[in-house]
């Protein structure tokens, strides 16, 4: 029977849908996003299907718990399948939810009938990638044609064989894991365990004693002594994903196995020898992580001894295309393939894909699932993508382009700062233009009343902290 967790702060809902899933499906019920994590954190396989709110404590009038949400559920299993179940349906918030890399958004309240086709749907295009990915060709199902995509292809059979660490770089969903098992499968080590471990899915409490192993009685709980994953990965590759949420007080030990090879299980005083070698990716900037005093200069350098650099989907020309055809062939067994007219395709090939293969393996499969056999016209393509994202590459004029690269090289520059300070002007401006009405603000900005009180509550807290 499939796992499903749902994830939602209303009894009542919760109540409800187990009851009519619990039939078809184990149902795990949580109302938070920390219940969520750390139910998967102890869960020994990870539920095919997430049904997830939006609107989570500690603040369910507001999308940004359930768009975390969405990341760390991807973050646990990347194929799992997340559909939302939200009253938040504003057309920026399923968008958004959607870039992220959630496959479906039921707006509620949702008829029970529609909800489970559309969960069956979804494992049905669960069970066709799972197949696929047992087929994988000899370039380990990395597709397009593109230069970028050729210097990725010679950087992996050039790196497969070295023994030294790799460090995978790149955007979120745009297919790091991906080279990780490329390279395992073109390396000597090929007949050995390939183990993954996403640094950002697992407590930083925990972290250690699922990496190192730990003995009997070594901390509360622990009733039998457990291997880690360096002991697990025996001679194969372990695959650190999300290498920048590595902790830093981790780091050094982590460092020590780099250096010599050696770790200590948790409750141990006798080392032990990891034979494994090390692949790591991140989307983060792990030079500016440095800089910033999150990550350690020394453990980056013994990470980064070899880079890959996975271009963002947008950097890859007609790739797009490619892939579209791909995915889309690959569903073809449970749902008449779809066309797409022209100026469809032209649409999609200068969209600038901000959820990178993800987002595009997902439109493929809602355009399968709601034009089967039928031509896509633009509107409706237009509906699944990403509102207000720049054009094709290269977004911006190039004189704001240019200003903005020579300030960066000049003062550094820090995204977060900007971005909240623009907000807070924003919002600033609409207040003053509305005589401080919430409502007549929130409409200015073309967001509800409620996500505007909430940011203004934010922007109060950031200014008290600092």
């Amino acid at each position: 029977m499939p796992e499903l967790i749902l994830v939602d702060d209303d009894p009542l809902i919760t109540d409800s849908l187990a009851f009519v899933l619990q039939g078809e499906y184990g149902v795990h019920v949580c109302q938070t996003r920390q219940e969520a994590r750390m139910l998967l954190q102890r869960l020994p396989h990870t539920p095919s299907l997430a049904l997830v709110d939006l609107g989570l404590p500690p603040n369910p009038h507001a999308p940004d718990e359930g768009f975390s949400l969405i990341g760390e559920l991807l973050a646990f299993n990347p194929s799992m399948k997340t559909l939302v179940l939200s009253g938040q349906s504003e057309r920026a918030n399923i968008q958004h939810a959607l870039t992220l890399g959630a496959v479906d958004f039921i707006p509620k309240p949702c008829d029970v009938s529609l909800l489970k086709t559309r969960l069956q749907h979804q494992l049905m295009m669960l069970d066709a990638e799972l197949d696929a990915a047992e087929v994988r060709v000899e370039d380990c199902g990395l597709l397009g044609e593109s230069a970028a995509m050729g210097t990725l292809r010679a950087q992996i059979t050039q790196f497969a064989d070295t023994p030294f660490p790799v460090l995978v770089e790149g955007e979120s969903g745009s297919g790091k894991e991906l080279v990780a098992e490329c390279l395992h499968k073109q390396s000597q080590r090929s007949g050995e365990p390939f183990l993954t471990l996403n640094c950002a899915a697992i407590a930083a409490e925990l972290l250690e004693a699922q990496l190192f192993g730990h003995t009997k009685g070594a901390f509360t709980g622990a009733s039998v002594a457990s291997a880690g994953f360096f002991e697990e990965a025996g001679k194969g590759t372990l695959f650190l994903d999300e290498i920048g949420e590595f902790p830093l007080p981790l780091q050094p030990k982590l460092l020590r196995v780099l250096e010599n090879g050696e770790y200590y299980r948790l409750g141990e005083t006798r080392p032990r020898t990891a034979a494994a070698r090390i692949v790591a990716a991140t989307n983060r900037d792990l030079r500016e992580e440095v800089r910033a005093g999150r990550f350690r200069e020394d453990l980056y350098h013994r990470l980064g001894v070899l880079s890959i650099r996975v271009s963002p989907l947008r950097e890859r020309g007609t790739d797009a295309l490619l892939l579209m055809h791909h995915f889309r062939a690959l569903y073809a067994n449970m749902v008449a393939p779809f066309t797409l007219h022209a100026d469809a395709e032209g649409r999609l090939a200068e969209y600038p894909f901000p959820g990178n293969v993800r987002e595009l393996r997902n439109i493929v499969i809602r355009l399968a699932a709601k034009h089967p056999g039928k031509e896509v016209q633009p509107a409706q393509l237009e509906q699944e993508l990403e509102a207000n994202v720049a054009g094709p590459a290269g977004r911006g004029e190039p004189d704001q382009d240019e200003a903005a690269l020579q300030q960066i090289k000049a003062h550094g520059f820090r995204l977060d700062e900007m971005l909240r300070e623009w907000e807070q002007r924003y919002i600033n401006a609409a207040l003053h233009l509305s005589n401080g009405n919430l409502s007549q603000a929130a409409r200015l900005l073309g967001i509800n009343r409620t996500t505007l009180y909430s940011r203004m509550q934010r922007h109060s807290g950031d200014r008290q902290v600092s």
